[in-house]
């Protein structure tokens, strides 16, 4: 009777377990884009480049107070990139892709194509401390602008559009995903690739030899 009772209680429990897996890997299934994707970050990408989108026209001030939108771009490609002035790690790798992409730049004399980098620290990336940056990384504001968001309501929105991620950390910095985000022409966020990955930008928007 007991051994009946241990074979019963062995197979309910079998059987509780595969359901369990089974929805397991359907919720897997669907947070992964069909398995496509197997990380947030991926997940992100792969739907930009299906789905290219158009951020919010969210009004940005310049290291010299000069205030416009991405709209102010139309006609022009732009790589944006998302930093916080006093990050001491993944910024500073940022600026450096974009100092190395401002040199690709300017070998290519492509004047369509210009890069913005946007403080999203709205208190503490002022125009001054952006300058700094712009300064510390050697940027040509012919080429390379650098940008908070005039008002704070509307960085939820464009961080979204982008899909940042910021979280506060315990020292008074911020998490955040780091990648350089290719906007068209047309004003749409249409490619994203990794923060080191400058050979695939060049390649992408055509500032390579034979590209």
């Amino acid at each position: 009777m007991t051994r009946r009772r241990s074979r019963t209680h062995f197979l309910s429990s079998l059987a509780a377990t595969s359901i369990v897996l089974v929805a397991g890997a359907g919720v897997f299934w669907i947070k992964t884009d069909g398995a496509r994707a197997f990380t947030s970050e991926s997940a992100r990408r792969l739907a930009i480049t299906r789905t290219p989108r158009k951020p919010p026209p969210a009004l940005l001030e310049a290291s010299d107070r000069r205030l416009f939108t991405l709209e102010n771009f139309h006609g022009r490609m732009v790589v944006v990139d998302f930093i916080y002035t006093h990050c001491p790690t993944v910024c500073f790798s940022l600026g450096s892709s974009f100092a190395r992409l401002q040199i690709a730049l300017d070998e290519s004399r492509r004047d369509d194509v210009h890069l913005l980098s946007v403080g999203f620290d709205i208190a503490r990336d002022t125009p001054d401390a952006l300058s700094t940056y712009g300064q510390r990384h050697k940027a040509d504001p012919k080429r390379w602008t650098l940008v908070r968001v005039a008002n704070v309501r509307d960085l939820k929105p464009l961080l979204s559009a982008f899909g940042i991620v910021v979280i506060p950390d315990e020292y008074g910095g911020f998490t955040h995903n780091a990648a350089l985000h290719v906007v068209d022409r047309q004003g749409r966020l249409i490619r994203i690739f990794d923060a080191d990955d400058i050979d695939g930008v060049r390649e992408f928007i055509g500032t390579k030899r034979g590209s």
